[in-house]
């Protein structure tokens, strides 16, 4: 059942059960999650969001920074009386499923980032969304989501998801300008908040993929210590795209999570 909630926020509520809350990535909508989050629903209430300014959600503010989606979230969750949630949020979905757990850890029964990291933008990060905006200012968008989308699956799963590829890039080619700057100026502001991970205030569940080129887990392996209650789950045959790359691993691995909680 597809819903509007406050500020025309666009969300889908599918099954019944525990709940579990998925927040989609930058240039991604609800719509990304179709066949994961469809299978989820079988034994699970799968509450899906179109994130401000991507999907069919309306941009709210110049700068979406995390900790507003965060409110975003919780205010669709209060509307319609859904308690204790887990909260899974791919790559940029991650970023906003980590203010929820600084802000709202109460809420919750558990967290879950999927090819995500508590990390703040470097400069580098920083110089490649400054450009990006510049693009879409000259009217160049399709030069970002021809090369970001297939770079998120893994090279040797280019072929093998075609279909799913160019359904995405339709996805990004279809995201509001404003959506994307606002998107672009909101993860360029957010702070570090690895201690979330390090120090985990409830059972949470972090899935990298071992092929990943946006996130490389080798780094993060290095740079993050896990503390006691954060499950860490690596997928071998995945880029950024686990949830379609290895949909069962990544299903099983959802559902065990949840199983323990």
């Amino acid at each position: 059942m597809e819903r509007r909630g406050i500020e025309k926020i666009n969300y889908r509520i599918e099954g019944s059960g525990q709940p579990v809350v998925l927040l989609h990535g930058y240039l991604e909508s609800l719509d990304i999650w179709d066949g994961f989050a469809e299978s989820l629903a079988l034994d699970h209430q799968v509450i899906r969001i179109d994130l401000p300014g991507h999907g069919k959600s309306e941009t709210l503010a110049g700068i979406h920074t995390m900790d507003l989606l965060a409110e975003v979230v919780i205010h669709i969750l209060q509307q319609e009386n859904i308690k204790k949630p887990v909260l899974a949020g791919h790559s940029l979905g991650g970023y906003v499923t980590l203010a929820f757990v600084e802000k709202y850890a109460w809420y919750l029964s558990g967290f879950c980032l999927f090819h995500s990291h508590p990390l703040a933008d470097t400069d580098e990060v920083r110089e490649n969304r400054e450009r990006e905006i510049s693009l879409i200012w000259e009217g160049k968008k399709h030069l970002i989501y021809q090369v970001n989308v297939p770079k998120a699956f893994a090279l040797e799963n280019q072929e093998k998801f075609r279909k799913e590829i160019s359904r995405a890039i339709e996805i990004a080619k279809n995201t509001p300008d404003e959506g994307i700057i606002a998107m672009l100026k909101g993860m360029m502001q957010r702070p570090d908040r690895r201690n979330i991970l390090e120090n985990p205030p409830l059972p949470g569940l972090w899935i990298l993929g071992e092929k990943d080129r946006y996130i490389p887990y080798e780094r993060m392996k290095s740079v993050i210590k896990p503390g006691k209650g954060l499950q860490v789950v690596s997928l071998k045959n995945s880029g950024h795209m686990g949830f379609i790359e290895e949909k069962k691993p990544s299903l099983d691995v959802m559902t065990g999570f949840l199983n323990t909680l």
